[in-house]
């Protein structure tokens, strides 16, 4: 078998032992063998390959046979580095291990919650032939859950994600089958309400995967900031197909098929979130009572932005189905998501309270876009371009705003924290929506986009006016006590 040349370093006359067997040689050594020139040296590859490259400084070498003798090979080729990272910000956070598990499980779980409303809407008004029957209903459901979700995580932040998660969303599909069950038996209008109250249990699973995000790269903000931003754009992505899913399974199957596809989506995926128990946020024991992060100073001014930038959710929403119908309103959606995920790949802001305001004064700007194209009656077409560029603002607010809830809360109550930020936004959704119904009815859809507008102007205001009092002399937000050590999950 050929073996390759190594180098030899000889120094001194090779010896070769006497042969006093053999008569005809003399006696004694025999000369030596004068040393042929060193070959260059070459490395000598392996026969398997190495499972992991070694640090490029490394200087252990490896050992081989090489011309009837034991040669040094270098263990890499000069210039060679380990095994490269991706350059992509999300492909690299949905590197950690686990974190695909629980994030395919969180958005099957988040995908009812664009279709649960929309179903319900269509289900009721269809059997019982009262828009303002469904409405009504729906509105109790969302009431109800702006009281119970706070409790509902603080039990999880209590006593872990899979132990309160699991019953709470099995309580959940049962009030959705059951609301099933009334409408399908034309069961008394008492029941409707009461049946469909019972959802309000439903866990904040956008909340849950926060944490887990929030736990897995603590210490990291340019990680979380890349996972707010993930998680933004997943809610935008879920809340866009949605509704679409549930009006076409309602009309093409049954009008009760997208509540049940809805609760059966939910109680699945909350079931495989709920299993990746290695990613899940351990406990931690509560020595003595915490108070509410509602008592933590900046959260109350954080909430009230939340309760703003729901407004303008709500409002967008009515006035633009009662102008142009729903489907236009994808594009919103489409551009928020889109919005997120480039705002995910940027760097983490030093003053994120900074970053905040600008979000805000640009999602304020952009929802003129919207009024100007409507009072200039302009076509559908340059409409739909303005809702597009108008949902650009909303994602990074979002993911800005969340950040600050995450260092102002402490780590033993972020989902509770998270809840009532979401909580908020749902209480300013429903005000929203009314104040749009109401300008749509007495002012027309024109002068309705005025009322978005206005909310996301209030937003801007409420959070200048937090920012002026929570500063610290030398303008920094790091001292504010949104961002002292020890309260941020970052």
């Amino acid at each position: 078998m050929p073996i390759s040349p190594a180098a030899r370093p000889e120094t001194a006359p090779r010896a070769v032992p006497s042969h006093p067997a053999d008569p005809t040689r003399p006696a004694g050594p025999i000369p030596a063998v004068p040393s042929r020139p060193a070959a260059p040296t070459r490395p000598v590859p392996s026969a398997r390959p190495v499972r992991a490259d070694p640090p490029a400084h490394s200087s252990t070498p490896l050992f081989a046979v090489a011309g009837g003798q034991l040669a040094a090979a270098p263990r890499s080729a000069p210039g060679s580095t380990g095994p490269r990272r991706s350059s992509n910000p999300y492909l690299r956070l949905l590197a950690t291990p686990g974190a695909r598990a629980f994030t395919a499980g969180n958005l099957i779980a988040r995908l009812p919650m664009g279709m649960l409303g929309v179903s319900a809407i269509i289900m009721i008004a269809g059997s019982r032939g009262s828009y303002a029957l469904a409405g009504a209903v729906t509105a109790t459901g969302l009431a109800a859950t702006a009281v119970v979700a706070p409790f509902t995580a603080r039990l999880v932040d209590r006593f872990g994600q899979a132990r309160v998660a699991v019953p709470a969303t099995a309580l959940a599909v049962l009030g959705s089958l059951a609301l099933v069950l009334c409408v399908r038996h034309d069961a008394p209008a008492w029941t409707l309400f009461a049946a469909y109250a019972a959802t309000a249990t439903t866990p904040n699973t956008g909340g849950m995967s926060r944490a887990r995000w929030a736990h897995l790269h603590r210490g990291d903000p340019a990680a979380l900031h890349t996972a707010n931003s993930f998680e933004q754009a997943a809610d935008e992505l879920c809340f866009m197909l949605g509704p679409v899913l549930a009006a076409t399974l309602c009309g093409a199957l049954f009008p009760e098929a997208g509540t049940v596809v809805g609760a059966v989506l939910l109680m699945t995926g909350v079931l495989i979130f709920a299993a990746q128990r290695a990613t899940e946020p351990p406990v931690t024991l509560r020595t003595r009572t915490v108070a509410s992060p509602l008592r933590t100073p900046g959260v109350p001014a954080l909430l009230a932005v939340f309760l703003a930038t729901g407004a303008v959710f709500g409002a967008l929403e009515v006035v633009s189905i009662a102008h142009a119908g729903g489907a236009i309103l994808a594009l919103q959606a489409a551009g928020s998501c889109a919005a997120g995920l480039v705002y995910g790949s940027l760097r983490p802001a030093r003053d994120v309270r900074r970053r905040l305001l600008l979000c805000l004064a640009a999602m304020t700007a952009l929802m003129s876009l919207p009024l100007l194209a409507a009072a200039g009656s302009a076509s559908l077409p340059v409409l739909a371009l303005c809702l597009l560029l108008a949902g650009a603002a909303t994602a990074p607010t979002m993911v800005t705003g969340m950040t600050l809830v995450q260092r102002a809360t402490r780590p033993e109550q972020l989902n509770e924290g998270m809840t009532l930020s979401v909580t908020a936004l749902l209480g300013g959704i429903a005000a929203g929506a009314a104040a749009g119904g109401w300008l749509v009815e007495h002012a027309g859809t024109a002068t309705g986009y005025a009322a978005p507008m206005s909310a996301a102007a209030l937003a801007l205001a409420v959070a200048v006016a937090a920012t002026a009092t929570t500063a610290s002399p030398h303008g920094s937000p790091e001292a504010s006590p949104a961002a002292r050590p020890g309260r941020g999950a970052s």
